[in-house]
């Protein structure tokens, strides 16, 4: 089966909860009074929250399954169809314990 977008989107918000970033998944939905939600959370206050802060916003459509590119690693030369080289991935788990 092919590596495809949906997959990679689930892979960046899994490393992202586990960096404790702030990750929401759900449907995004405006109610009758102009308040953003995405699932149960409430983005418009999340937002107000964050107001004078930089903030980096990744979005991704989970039905999204164009497959991914080929890629060249830079490190092995090897192609992938990931996020990163699962060669080399591997190998620095292998030497160092942790990705």
């Amino acid at each position: 089966m092919a590596a495809t977008r949906r997959a990679a989107i689930y892979k960046l918000a899994a490393a992202a909860q586990e960096s404790d970033l702030n990750v929401m998944n759900g449907i995004l939905d405006q109610d009758e009074d102009g308040r953003w939600t995405i699932g149960d959370q409430d983005l418009s206050a999340w937002l107000a929250e964050q107001e004078g802060k930089e903030l980096m916003l990744v979005w991704g459509l989970v039905e999204d399954d164009r497959p991914m590119e080929i890629r060249t690693c830079r490190t092995c030369g090897r192609d992938f169809r990931d996020l990163e080289c699962p060669y080399c991935r591997a190998n620095r788990i292998r030497l160092r314990g942790h990705a």
